[in-house]
């Protein structure tokens, strides 16, 4: 669980390969593409470009390099020729990357074309959440208060947090321990200390945090049928705060990047 300097290292290597992915999404035009033209132009970046492995592709037996889920998707949306992004719609795109034995993981939502001022409000203040909770995260600290953070802020701006989903150890596997909850006390769970890195993925409910999905959770969706938002960064823990190993050109630790309100 606890990883040595050297694999922080390649971690961060494995973030910075998979920031320039979500640098390159950003800066292209999603409305009129289908989730599944986006999934396969990263998958091409992320081999051809960066030479690098999408881990997500083959884990669980999954065919393909991310998850896209839109509007009242709230995770596990699977990339389809048949969903073409339409103005006024967000999606969140969530991906991973291996590089020499590490893997970083780390999601955003886009707003597709003219977005209304609600859906516009819930993406901005899901990422400001995952933000407060990354503020939490120094040595000594505790899971609780990551949870506690995100929770309390949601609560402030009027958004449900989903209870079911969670962020979690990450290394040479996708999924270690421990399991980052998005809600909980300040104060409780396991005590944070250096060389411990793990995602912080909030997803924030417009309506109630209650959720439904088929049998095999591919997707989920918000059982109200009401919009969910998602943001995601791999961080590490350092002997004197964080280090947030997925940071985006334009972005400043702690210090989030203009949202439109």
């Amino acid at each position: 669980m606890i990883k040595q300097p050297h694999e922080v290292a390649l971690m961060a290597q494995a973030g910075a390969l998979l920031a320039q992915v979500f640098d390159a999404l950003g800066r292209m035009p999603l409305e009129g593409r289908s989730t599944l033209e986006i999934n396969d132009f990263v998958e091409r970046m992320i081999v051809d470009e960066l030479h690098a492995r999408p881990a997500s592709k083959g884990q669980y037996d999954f065919p393909f390099v991310l998850n896209a889920s839109i509007d009242d998707v709230v995770c596990h949306g699977v990339p389809s020729a048949k969903d073409v992004l339409r103005s006024g719609q967000i999606v969140n795109l969530d991906i991973t990357l291996e590089k020499d034995g590490f893997i970083a993981d780390s999601s955003t939502t886009y707003l597709v074309g003219d977005v209304p001022y609600p859906a516009r409000r819930l993406v901005r203040a899901t990422y400001e959440a995952m933000w407060k909770g990354i503020s939490a995260v120094r040595p000594g600290a505790h899971l609780g208060d990551i949870g506690h953070t995100i929770a309390r802020y949601a609560r402030l701006r009027g958004y449900s947090v989903v209870k079911e989903y969670c962020g979690h150890g990450i290394g040479r596997e996708m999924h270690e321990e421990p399991q980052i909850l998005h809600y909980g006390h300040a104060g409780t769970g396991m005590q944070l200390e250096e060389g411990m890195v793990f995602t912080i993925e909030p997803m924030l409910n417009q309506g109630k945090a209650a959720i439904r999905s088929e049998p095999d959770e591919w997707p989920v969706y918000t059982r109200d049928g009401k919009l969910s938002a998602q943001f995601e960064h791999t961080v590490a823990v350092t002997r004197t705060g964080v280090q947030v190993l997925t940071l985006r050109p334009g972005e400043s630790a702690l210090c989030p990047v203009a949202i439109p309100a």
